[in-house]
């Protein structure tokens, strides 16, 4: 027997099918930005499929949120590296 309901995988291509045009309406610059959040959101595509909503949008968009909070917190750990060893460097050249 064949499925009552499209999976999430085919109504997220539909969405990106119906974004086809807002995409190429994009400068050229964006266009890869565009492309990496829906990178972003088919990372997270079992999910959301399990979730099962009637409107794919929506947890497209959640997933999107999740890898931007995962790159957040990347940068913050570097960054705090970067400090750190900043703040180490400074205080090695005030012993000198």
């Amino acid at each position: 027997m064949g499925r009552t309901n499209p999976t999430y995988r085919d109504l997220f291509s539909s969405l990106a099918d119906r974004w086809a045009t807002f995409r190429r309406a994009l400068r050229s610059r964006d266009q890869p930005r565009f492309d990496q959040l829906f990178d972003y959101a088919r990372e997270h595509a079992d999910a959301s499929g399990l979730l099962n909503h009637q409107e794919p949008l929506l947890p497209a968009l959640v997933s999107i949120d999740l890898e931007q909070e995962r790159r957040l917190d990347e940068h913050e750990r570097r960054l705090a590296l970067v400090e750190q060893r900043l703040a180490d460097s400074e205080s090695g050249d005030e012993e000198d």
